[in-house]
């Protein structure tokens, strides 16, 4: 058997996230289902780098299987990519050790939240932003992100549903970066919590809006509350990024 890694691609909008769940279309769904196709009905496992609710999109998602076909690499891409719907690309195969582990090998990752900063809705960008029609300050937003750099316990910015204990991560960094009416938040660290990107991006959102100060954010940390920290954005402005090993 050999172990191949893939980096995909995928617009969630049609998913109910990636992970398989019974009568629901997801994105690992689909792509066993396609393995199984190619492997006459046997069943092949797909292990990724993380779950992704739907909604959610993907750049750069990893994922690894184990196959006894004898198929190139390239070959791999172009068969994945003819079998699998048109809301899934697969960017690279490549062979790899069977030691390797999409999930447990991640060293780190990198989310992007986007947003349309715009009073009219596109149509166009309804499943790929999140429309926001409001005045923000930015520089305050720049500034309350500084507090989330480093080592911290975000039990405050994840969903109650988050069922690890561990909750201390690293962010590496923070970009808030405008363009146009574009305004994406780039965040990069060692692991995310559940939910916990689209909970910092509603929070520093409210900082944005006024309802908050750039100083309240070492309390919300230091308080571990879900329930004082901001609202969660929406899933449609979300992408995993990048994966890194």
């Amino acid at each position: 058997m050999q172990r191949y890694k893939c980096i995909i691609s995928y617009d969630g909008s049609g998913f109910s996230g990636y992970q398989v769940q019974p009568n629901k279309r997801t994105v690992q769904s689909e792509l066993e289902a396609v393995l199984a196709k190619m492997h006459k009905g046997e069943s092949i496992k797909v292990s990724a780098s993380g779950r992704t609710d739907a909604g959610v999109h993907a750049k750069g998602q990893v994922i690894h299987f184990d196959s006894h076909l004898p198929i190139s690499e390239e070959k791999w891409e172009i068969a994945l990519n003819s079998l699998l719907p048109e809301e899934i690309s697969v960017l690279s195969v490549k062979k790899v050790e069977s030691t390797f582990h999409a999930r447990f090998n991640a060293i780190g990752k990198e989310y992007h939240y986007v947003l349309q900063l715009s009073k009219r809705r596109d149509p166009f960008q309804r499943n790929f932003s999140y429309l926001y029609p409001y005045e923000l300050n930015i520089e305050a937003m720049r500034e309350a992100s500084c507090f989330f750099i480093g080592t911290h316990d975000f039990t405050s910015f994840c969903s109650a549903k988050t069922e690890v204990e561990d909750r201390i991560r690293t962010i590496e960094a923070i970009d808030i970066i405008l363009d146009n009416d574009f305004l994406t938040l780039r965040f990069v660290g060692n692991g995310f919590l559940y939910n916990m990107v689209r909970i910092l991006t509603g929070t520093l959102l409210e900082v944005g809006s006024g309802k908050r100060k750039p100083e309240e954010m070492p309390d919300l940390l230091a308080k571990r509350d879900r329930r004082l920290a901001g609202k969660t954005a929406p899933a449609q402005g979300l992408y995993l990024w990048k994966v890194f090993y």
